[in-house]
């Protein structure tokens, strides 16, 4: 067995005794800044690429209406619109009297 030295024992002790709290804000930020326009990108690629080279312009519109449908679901993820915008809908039908 090796021995470590007292150093390296001794930050490890520290180590583990900080409190880290974990959480998603790392991951969710990443992928926020990172992922979701890198897929933005390779989808307007494909569109371009796929419909347009082939002169199927109307093809393309319907497909990024989708891509618009789409991104509208992921805003209301991030940045939690879907409860408000459920309570405007719901007051819609309510009645107050």
């Amino acid at each position: 067995m090796t021995a470590m030295p007292l150093e390296t024992l001794a930050q490890l002790d520290i180590l583990a005794q900080q409190s880290t709290q974990l959480g998603t804000q790392g991951i969710r930020g990443w992928i926020l800044d990172n992922l979701l326009p890198l897929l933005l990108l390779t989808v307007a690629i494909l569109l371009l690429w796929l419909g347009g080279g082939k002169g199927d312009n109307a093809g393309v519109m319907r497909r990024v209406g989708g891509v618009f449908v789409a991104l509208a679901i992921i805003g209301m993820a991030v940045t939690n619109a879907g409860i408000d915008i459920g309570t405007f809908i719901a007051g819609l039908f309510s009645t107050s009297g």
